[in-house]
């Protein structure tokens, strides 16, 4: 008579996309907004580019997309713990912008701000770099107004809170300052490989 002597399944192999903590959305795009949505049109939104900069800079629509177009293609997490794989975003790359600027010596952070007055702030050398796009497709399409269509801050490599949704304001500092949900306990960077969600992370 055979016996079992425990059981032996098959080990089911995490995704080494994966950062630690999170899981895979798979189709799903979880949709959460500290704000109420806006109707934002794109006949009058700009961005801003100002703060420590030699030049302010403001950009209509169509001169946004005048500029050199790319796309971002890789994975976002967010950090209520789920990733999305895979993904392909299409905009401008920030340095694009920044460039145009050109940040001043000692500024070291931005602080971007949506047009719902919404703020996050990040490390300048985090948006530097091929690092970050203001988006303005996802999978080829415009970006949805529920996911920050008809334009968002994309930074990949951090948790999602910090690609501001409906940007439109990209101040230049000297000093680190928190934004909307750094006030409110998340962390000040959100390195989703480090599970920097909150303070003291």
């Amino acid at each position: 008579m055979s016996v079992t002597r425990g059981f032996l399944g098959h080990r089911r192999e995490r995704d080494p996309r994966l950062p630690p903590g999170q899981y895979n959305a798979g189709d799903d795009w979880p949709v959460l907004t500290a704000e109420v949505t806006p109707n934002l049109r794109t006949d009058a939104w700009t961005l801003t580019v100002d703060g420590l900069v030699e030049r302010v800079s403001t950009w209509t629509w169509d001169e946004a997309h005048a500029l050199p177009q790319s796309e971002y293609h890789g994975d976002i997490h967010c950090v209520t713990t789920w990733s999305k794989l895979g993904t392909v975003f299409g905009g401008v790359s920030v340095d694009e912008v920044l460039d145009a600027a050109g940040p001043r010596p000692e500024a070291t952070h931005v602080m971007a701000t949506s047009t719902t007055g919404y703020t996050t702030n990040l490390p300048l050398e985090d948006l530097r770099g091929g690092k970050a796009w203001v988006a303005f497709t996802f999978g080829g399409l415009p970006l949805t107004t529920h996911h920050g269509g008809p334009v968002r801050l994309l930074v990949p490599h951090l948790y999602f809170w910090k690609s501001a949704k409906w940007v439109t304001r990209l101040t230049l500092m000297d000093h680190d300052e928190p934004g909307f949900w750094e006030r409110n306990g998340y962390h000040d960077r959100g390195d989703p490989w480090q599970e920097q969600r909150y303070q003291g992370d």
